[in-house]
């Protein structure tokens, strides 16, 4: 729809729906589900498209709507959902079509090319990631307004694709409410930790999160380990994170690793994990090790935001994190005596961590998001809250 008036916008709501694959896990899957609740909490109507999954039940409860179509499937026959998709955004006046992947994001842009410019919605899409540069992920380029989620990401989209359209980096947020300093799991948490992990008791955790593939960098921290267990005999590994059946072949190979060097009895693998705040506030320390720079790395602001030192490869979006908040954490690529160096200063003395910046504040990356769409429609976006 074109611009509304002032007035327009607080006497009705405006309606948006976000596009991606599914809605099972993951920061996508994650920050759509917050800009639905925000969106619902000031007036206006959330709409999301996606093949379904496990947080759809959370999405619908918190008041958005969900709308089960395979934009995610890369066949043939998705291409089939573009004129449909068209008629739902006429029915639905839609006003701001925003994408967030890249297949959906071909969908979404064949069915509103082929609207009247004078009323079809407004287009945005939401960098995620280094996508690989290509034809098919230039795509995420033609939106009207570009979202990058971190200004790494923003330099590869201006540096790759040069876009006509304005890029606008809104960094992913946290609450600060919810990851604070002072943080102490539940009683009944340490209890359940204890039982089922007893041989940790007593131990200095230094923690990997991450999913089980090869970009995370877990040689690395299997070498790290050995080398700080041999320094201080408390410290222990923790590998939280899963893997894909298909990747088996490299956790065997990691498990080998482990033995090789002695220290099967020193690192424990914990599998995928819905506590990782409460892991990761137990901990000593925590590593990030990708050998790819990452367009943010959530797990890193909220150990930090936690009060718990990290260290991390100096590229990607953890080095802008750590830059505002711990820049001591922060080695070269693959410089392992350094971060060596580094884990045993800050597990001997903890050092100072800045404070969470406003930029990665939750409501600043919400209300960033609302800024774009209001960019889009030529007016400021009404934000009354709904009780």
């Amino acid at each position: 729809m074109r611009a509304l008036d002032q007035a327009d916008m607080v006497s009705r709501s405006l309606a948006v729906l976000q596009v991606l694959p599914a809605l099972e896990s993951g920061g996508v899957e994650r920050g759509t589900l917050e800009v639905g609740r925000y969106l619902v909490e000031h007036g206006h109507r959330s709409l999301v498209m996606s093949a379904g999954g496990r947080l759809v039940e959370q999405l619908t409860g918190e008041g958005s709507r969900h709308f089960c179509w395979p934009v995610g499937e890369k066949s043939l026959r998705t291409l089939g959902l573009v004129r449909r998709l068209r008629r739902f955004l006429a029915e639905q006046q839609v006003d701001i079509l925003h994408v967030r992947s890249r297949l959906p994001a071909w969908i979404g842009y064949l069915a509103w090319r082929g609207m009247d410019p004078a009323t079809r919605p407004h287009l945005a899409s939401t960098f995620h990631g280094f996508y690989s540069v290509n034809p098919y992920s230039a795509i995420m380029a033609k939106a009207e307004h570009i979202i990058a989620v971190s200004d790494c990401i923003a330099d590869h989209i201006a540096e790759e694709y040069r876009p006509q359209a304005p890029v606008t980096t809104v960094h992913r947020g946290i609450d600060p409410a919810e990851y604070c300093r002072g943080f102490r799991p539940e009683d009944h948490w340490q209890g359940q930790w204890a039982g089922q992990y007893p041989h940790l008791q007593g131990k200095r955790l230094v923690t990997l999160p991450g999913r089980i593939t090869r970009l995370k960098g877990h040689h690395d921290f299997i070498e790290i380990i050995g080398r700080l267990k041999a320094m201080m005999p408390e410290v222990h590994g923790l590998i939280v994170g899963g893997y894909e059946p298909r990747r088996s072949r490299y956790f065997a190979e990691l498990e080998e690793a482990i033995r090789g060097r002695g220290l099967s009895l020193d690192i424990t693998f914990t599998g995928n994990r819905g506590d990782l705040k409460e892991i990761m506030s137990i901990s000593a320390l925590v590593l990030s090790l990708s050998s790819r720079p990452e367009s943010f790395g959530r797990t890193v602001l909220e150990a930090l935001a936690l009060g718990v030192p990290v260290v991390a490869y100096d590229h990607g979006g953890a080095s802008e994190i750590l830059g505002a908040m711990l820049p001591a954490g922060l080695v070269g690529l693959k410089d392992l005596p350094r971060l060596i160096e580094v884990s045993a200063t800050f597990l001997r003395q903890a050092p100072a961590i800045g404070d969470l910046p406003e930029k990665f504040m939750l409501e600043t990356m919400l209300s960033g998001t609302l800024d774009v769409y209001g960019k889009l429609l030529g007016e400021p976006c009404a934000r009354q809250t709904v009780a």
